[in-house]
């Protein structure tokens, strides 16, 4: 019987980084879609900010689990996409296009990668 290689466990601090930024996230994609209104928190409002928040906690706990297994350039990436990803979405929740949301997403997403491969480089060996 050959066993399975499995994914590194995590501790609870880094857990906790993709927990709180994903609560902080869908609490911010409610705040945006409510669009300051007059007080009232409707339930779709609700429904957004916590769906936005499990998908991006799921998303950063799933590349966290992946990330020693990557090359740093596609490690990189892959935080630049995520990064961007949700930046864009956030900004589209703003009423503004698509085009206009996709790009500033983009920036956003080479901004992080830029950096996050500056990390990368710098404190491997």
């Amino acid at each position: 019987m050959t066993s399975r290689p499995t994914a590194p466990r995590l501790g609870r601090a880094a857990v906790a980084v993709p927990v709180v930024l994903g609560v902080a996230y869908g609490i911010w994609a409610a705040g945006i879609q409510r669009n300051g209104g007059n007080g009232v928190i409707t339930w779709g409002q609700v429904v957004l900010g916590v769906v936005s928040g499990v998908v991006l906690i799921a998303l950063g706990i799933g590349l966290l689990r992946i990330q020693s297994a990557l090359p740093r350039e596609i490690r990189a990436a892959a935080y630049g996409a995520l990064f961007g990803c949700a930046m864009g979405f956030l900004y589209s929740l703003s009423d503004h296009s698509v085009l206009r949301s996709s790009g500033i997403g983009a920036a956003f997403g080479a901004g992080m990668f830029l950096t996050a491969f500056y990390v990368f480089y710098t404190h491997e060996n």
